[in-house]
Parts: C-alpha cells; sequence; structure tokens
C-alpha cells in the first residue's frame, strides 16, 4: 500500500483502487469539501502525474475519457481547489509523492489498464439526495426528479412560469459552466422536447450563477444527473424486432383472395342443391359436382 498524508488531502492506493480524502486546509474548496471521500478504481485511470514547482509540487489524476460524470458534466471547468483529482504536495513530502506515483503506474501496466475512452461510468457520482442554492434559483435531486425554485432576484418572466419539477427520464443532457470574466455561469438541464437558445437568465430550465461562493455545489447536482442519463458514448440498443402481426388483424391480398373463392364455392354448392331439388340434375350428377366443389374448398 502507498499513502500520502498532506493538510490539502490524503491519497491512499491499495492495488486496485485510489481512495481521495479532502484535507481541511483553507485551501481545499467547497466542491471538494462537500464531495467528500472518492475512491477511484484503477480501470479508471488513464494516468498519473507530479508537477514539482518552486515550492511545492502538485499530483494530478487523470481519468480516462466518460469515466467521471462529474468531469463529464463540468467539462474541465473546476478550478484547482474544487478539483478532486489534484493534491498539493509539501516540498519535504515529494519523495512519497514520487513513490505513489510508481506504484500506481506499475499497477496500470501490470493490470494492463487501456487509456482509451470508456462507455459507461465507472464512477458513481455524488450521493443524493442533494440541495444546493446559489445564483437566481434553488436546484434539488433526489434521483428521480430535479425540482427547480426562484429566488426574488430571479427574472420576472422566468419567475412567472413559477417552480419546475424535471424527471430525469425527460432530461437528455445537463450542463454546468463556472462565471468568467463578465460572464455568468450557469447549470443547465436539457429537456426532452423543448428546444431553446435564451440565456440561462431568462431559461426556466436553467439556474444563472453569479461567481458566487455556492457555485461550485451545482456541479454536484449536474454531476448526480449525469450519472443517472445514458452514457453519450454508449452503444445504441438495437431496435427491437417488430412483434409478429396476427393473421386475423392484417389480411394480405392473397387471403383476401381465398376468402372470395371460398364465397363463390358456397353459392356454387346452393346453386346445386337448387338444381337437385328441381329436378335438372339427377343424384348421381349431383354427387359428383357437389364433391368436385368440396374439393376444391
Amino acid at each position: 500500500m502507498a499513502e500520502i498524508i498532506q493538510k490539502d488531502g490524503t491519497w491512499t492506493f491499495d492495488g486496485e483502487s485510489l481512495r481521495l480524502t479532502p484535507g481541511r486546509d483553507k485551501g481545499v474548496g467547497l466542491l471538494r469539501a462537500t464531495l467528500g471521500e472518492l475512491t477511484v478504481p484503477l480501470a479508471a485511470l488513464a494516468g498519473i502525474s507530479l508537477e514539482q514547482g518552486r515550492r511545492n509540487g502538485r499530483l494530478r489524476l487523470r481519468l480516462r475519457d466518460g469515466a467521471d460524470p462529474l468531469i463529464q458534466a463540468t467539462r474541465g471547468g473546476l478550478s484547482d481547489s474544487d478539483d478532486p483529482y489534484r493534491l498539493t504536495v509539501e516540498s519535504d513530502r515529494l519523495g512519497v509523492a514520487e513513490y505513489l506515483v510508481e506504484e500506481v503506474r506499475t499497477a496500470l501496466l501490470l493490470n494492463q489498464v487501456p487509456s482509451d475512452p470508456v462507455d459507461t461510468y465507472l464512477l458513481p457520482g455524488p450521493a443524493v439526495p442533494l440541495s444546493v442554492s446559489a445564483g437566481d434559483g434553488a436546484v434539488s435531486f433526489d434521483g428521480e426528479n430535479v425540482r427547480l425554485t426562484w429566488g426574488w432576484k430571479t427574472d420576472d418572466a422566468k419567475a412567472a412560469a413559477g417552480a419546475r419539477t424535471l424527471p430525469v427520464a425527460d432530461i437528455t443532457a445537463v450542463r454546468w459552466q463556472p462565471s468568467a470574466g463578465l460572464e455568468h455561469g450557469f447549470l443547465r438541464f436539457t429537456v426532452r422536447g423543448v428546444e431553446t437558445e435564451a440565456p440561462a437568465k431568462y431559461d426556466p430550465h436553467a439556474v444563472e450563477l453569479w461567481g458566487f461562493k455556492k457555485d461550485p455545489l451545482m456541479a454536484l447536482v449536474a454531476a448526480a444527473v449525469q450519472a443517472r442519463l445514458p452514457h453519450p458514448s454508449a452503444p445504441a440498443a438495437p431496435a427491437a424486432p417488430a412483434p409478429p402481426v396476427p393473421e386475423s388483424a392484417a389480411p394480405t391480398a392473397e387471403r383476401a383472395d381465398a376468402e372470395s373463392d371460398h364465397d363463390a364455392l358456397l353459392r356454387r354448392l346452393r346453386e346445386l342443391g337448387e338444381l337437385h331439388r328441381a329436378g335438372v340434375l339427377t343424384e348421381e350428377e349431383f354427387t359428383v359436382a357437389k364433391q368436385a366443389v368440396l374439393k376444391r374448398m
């Protein structure tokens, strides 16, 4: 086992997974502290590196594309302080960090873990239920439904639409983006059958973020929802075969012709019976003609 303990957090590797525990240092961001301990299976790793600076170093994990719903939902938008896959290493512990890196790399090599993208999430995403208030609204998620409510600073037109409840089954995509400069951030849900290019300020399926302290927590909601959506790289499910159509429910032209012939033969039998009763056909003639008709039926 390899382990490094720092103010920024503790990383422990047991040969099969890396356990990442955030520290209590002031440099640990709110998202990382709220997310808590993460267990990253070896199969989810694409690599690990140690970057050395003047005063300290930095451990970084690189996950395989598509392995983590948090990375999928935030698309590289997390700050260093909120990134759970980064650890600040003090200068006197760089040797320990190098040993951890070597152990992880050796395990990846021995287990022949590929670094290519995956088509299924290998991490479960944040635990639910979640409830976060930031920007112009509040979002709660219980694992099945997302509920959006609005604050007093919400745009009037958006607030007039009232609170929204979005079943996960109706959500096709989710994205969190932080504020940058004068550009506000957002948490946006794309809902099936509803297309909009409106800014988050006016979109009833989005929360506008203004760069305040709790904004990163909205990324946890995004990741929890993302974990429950179909993986974007998952192979398309094969089309279900069409159910067999009952013969009685869909008559074909051939069947219709057969029914027409049958009716005609019944009429011919009636005509033969009438001719026999009228004395036109003898008993022998009637019998022969009737047998011929019955054979055709």
